[in-house]
């Protein structure tokens, strides 16, 4: 490394400058820009980076993005957090907060916004509000995928990967074309065992219902994404490009480990084996959609875009999209081998979306100006299965007491452990004989409810620079937005034979409202206008220092459910206000030769923060939280210490709390938001023939104690912890052949990403471990 790295250290300026590739060209304020002359707080990785690395996930882009966490619990369930901001409510009545663009179209809605990050061009991460460049979800701040476009001539680019855990993965890539036409087609499919053993049905444990079948081992992964792109010239200076994406997954089930009731033979250790059972194999298929627990989602959606120069200054962009989503997941919530907690959720949901912007840039004034519609709608449907007894028995709701100390006296134990009594493969009564006087061993009790979602809205933005002097430039952006918001309820809620045996008809045993058949629905329309200000010094050529306000705005929520009177059941309806934040930040971004970084500090003030909890029937209920305060300081520097050794390292420190004078709310931390992160790497690349080289990527990241709900609990949250990973091999033919080794979570760390989850709502928190040590080689060619 020394001796590759002294005649960097001698070089010129000018020549460092031309070394390094740091300074990525972003487009965030719709125009190409060098990074470090955006004054706004933008992190950035491109696709060779991304693979230089190993990132081919969500999750693992985040570690290497300060401010940036994203939790991948299951492809049905991705957490996309900035600076402490969760966007994952799967509830179609609720708005994101974090906005997901796919080659410039909104995709953010959580059940549909995860995808596989495969062929990529770069990645944009900007943070704090920014209505005016990335519409009415990017509240906190937005994630912009930009994908690798078509070009002229012929390349190809193929790949294979195997390793523990019995992984396969191939992805493959073929462009051709001329200056006229170019198509592009790739592909990815990864397949890989689950890395928690699942000892459900397994002869002589709690769970051994389907002697005719197990369960597949938990956190597994099988999907397939496919891309297929088309880039036309019209013009020798315009283009029109069309995406189109196919995306699915066939995945286990999820690793959701309770931590009071243990497994068959063992304990509650969530890092080792499951016994996550699932209700019966017939049961399941019929009411929860799949006969084991899993993961079946499909994803469309097709994207046109056309840019084209209209004068010297003026130029045009038309974006259009469409997404179609259909996600299936089945889970097990109470996270042992009991007949207790059976939900799945349907998500299904199409958005639509159409932009047009004029572009003005001239040597002292540049911006942009335009309209935008975006419409969606959608629904999450929650069916739910139990055996009666073991509900009744299990469900910690006084409404139970009593019907649960009879069976407790049957049991021979004190009625607290009554569901530990229940969870053994050696019990000689279950809770639904004792109930039903030996009339049924079992019991199945089901209901679901649906939620819907479908909102429509306009917005007109304008966003100029403008040059005061050759140092100083000023930016003022602005988006005004109507929005129209429906959201819609439905439950089906049968009442317990066994209460009903007991005299008590009618009792639903979630506790939720039956609506008899009706839909209840509620509207209303909203606006808003939504503000950015920037400033921009020069301080040389190499330093920039910027400030910027901004603020962004979360939609209000049309909380309905039901509720029920003498007459019937009516609908239930809570209005939670909007959510808005005023954003200050500032801060320093500098490129010296070889040598790149930033220093950006902000402070963030909420008014009517929204957060969101499990009620007693399982539902997630958003909440005004009342006022919150989010202080941080993000850092980020790259180091190229010759054309062969690259330095690179981040931190950020996220001080986000609430500050509600309700004590349930007081003080308590953001949820999946550490208060340090960090991660630090070097790209080593080593000649050793005039057609081969020999690398050496080793990462690290760490991350500081996380709460994973709010109120905060240290039951419920994280210690800190530290991942190395790395990748090493060999290339030939100026990189047209790979062969690379690579592991992940080098050391076999143990962490969790999630935990308390749907389970804890009902007496027995969830919890879900991280990946352990993977590992394999990847053989790979260029053409």
């Amino acid at each position: 490394m020394a001796l590759s790295a002294s005649p960097a250290l001698a070089q010129e300026q000018a020549d460092a400058d031309a070394t390094n590739d740091d300074l990525i060209i972003v487009t965030a304020q719709k125009r190409e820009q060098s990074i470090k002359d955006v004054p706004i707080t933008v992190s950035a990785i491109t696709g060779d980076q991304m693979d230089s690395i190993g990132i081919d996930e969500f999750d693992e882009l985040s570690a290497f993005i300060p401010g940036l966490n994203i939790q991948e619990q299951s492809a049905n369930n991705p957490g996309f957090v900035i600076r402490g901001i969760t966007s994952d409510s799967g509830s179609a009545q609720v708005a994101p907060r974090v906005t997901i663009y796919l080659n410039g179209i909104d995709v953010s809605r959580s059940r549909g916004s995860y995808f596989d990050l495969f062929d990529i061009d770069r990645i944009e991460v900007v943070k704090g509000p920014q209505a005016t460049l990335f519409g009415t979800a990017a509240t906190i701040g937005a994630i912009s995928v930009i994908t690798a476009k078509p070009e002229p001539g012929f390349k190809a680019d193929i790949r294979g990967s195997y390793g523990n855990f019995n992984l396969y993965e191939g992805r493959a890539m073929i462009n051709a074309g001329n200056d006229k036409i170019a198509g592009r087609i790739a592909a990815s499919y990864k397949k890989r065992d689950g890395y928690i053993r699942n000892i459900a049905n397994d002869p002589g444990t709690v769970s051994a219902r389907d002697i005719r079948s197990g369960q597949d081992d938990l956190n597994g992964i099988d999907q397939l994404a496919v891309r297929g792109s088309l880039r036309i010239w019209p013009t020798d200076s315009s283009t029109m490009d069309f995406v189109f994406n196919y995306e699915q997954q066939r995945n286990p089930g999820t690793a959701f480990i309770s931590g009071t009731l243990p497994r068959s033979g063992g304990n509650t250790d969530p890092f080792r084996v499951g016994e996550v059972g699932g209700a019966p194999r017939a049961l399941s298929e019929a009411i929860l959609g799949l006969p084991e627990l899993g993961l079946k989602r499909e994803v469309y959606d097709a994207s046109v875009t056309f840019e084209t120069p209209m004068s010297d200054n003026w130029s045009l962009t038309a974006i259009g999209g469409y997404r179609k989503f259909d996600s299936l997941e089945v889970f097990d919530a109470d996270g042992s081998g009991l007949f207790f907690l059976e939900f799945s959720e349907d998500a299904e949901g199409e958005q639509f979306s159409y932009e047009t912007r004029f572009a003005y840039n001239s040597d002292r004034l540049r911006g942009f100006f335009g309209f935008n519609v975006f419409h969606e709608q959608g629904t999450q449907r929650v069916p739910f299965v139990t055996d009666e007894g073991t509900y009744i028995s299990c469900a910690p709701f006084a409404a139970f007491a009593p019907v649960r100390a009879g069976v407790a006296g049957a049991l021979g134990v004190a009625p607290s452990q009554t569901c530990a009594a229940l969870n053994s493969p050696t019990r000689s009564l279950g809770a639904t004989t004792i109930l039903t006087r030996g009339a049924a061993s079992v019991l199945p009790y089901s209901s679901e409810f649906t939620n819907g979602g479908k909102n429509t809205s306009y917005s007109a933005f304008a966003d100029m620079t403008f040059d005061v002097t050759e140092r100083l430039e000023l930016t003022a952006g602005l988006r005004y937005l109507y929005e129209e918001r429906t959201s819609t309820y439905s439950a089906i809620q049968p009442g317990s034979q066994i209460f009903a045996g007991l005299g008590a008809r009618g009792v639903s045993l979630l506790g939720a409202v039956d609506t008899a058949g009706q839909t209840f629905r509620e509207s209303d329309n909203f606006d808003a206008w939504l503000p950015r200000f920037n400033v921009l010094y020069r301080i040389s050529d190499a330093v920039n220092v910027y400030a910027t306000v901004s603020n962004g705005r979360r939609a209000p929520v049309l909380n309905l459910s039901a509720r029920a009177t003498a007459t019937g059941p009516v609908p239930a309806y809570t209005l939670v206000a909007q959510e808005t934040v005023w954003n200050y930040e500032g801060g320093i971004k500098g490129a010296f030769g070889a040598f790149s970084g930033s220093v950006g500090a902000f402070y963030q003030d909420y008014s009517n923060f929204q957060t969101s909890f499990f009620n007693e029937q399982g539902q997630v209920v958003p909440v005004n939280a009342g006022n919150a305060g989010n202080f941080g300081v993000e850092v980020e520097a790259a180091l190229r210490l010759s054309p062969n050794v690259r330095m690179f390292a981040n931190y950020a420190f996220i001080d986000a709390k609430i500050e509600s004078p309700d004590p349930a709310f007081q003080d308590n931390r953001f949820r999946l938001q550490s208060k340090h992160t960090a991660a630090a790497g070097i790209d080593v690349n080593v000649p050793v023939s005039d057609s081969a080289s020999i690398f050496f990527v080793p990462t690290v990241t760490y991350s500081s104690e996380q709460f994973f709900e709010i109120p905060n609990t240290p039951a419920i949250s994280e210690d800190g912890y530290v991942l190395a990973h790395a990748r090493a091999g060999v290339r030939f033919n100026d990189g047209a052949f790979e062969v690379t080794a690579f592991a992940r979570n080098l050391f076999n760390e143990k962490y969790l990403i999630d935990a308390g989850n749907t389970g804890g709502a009902f007496g027995t928190a969830t919890f879900i471990a991280g990946e352990p040590r993977m590992y394999g080689v990847q053989v790979g060619a260029k053409f």
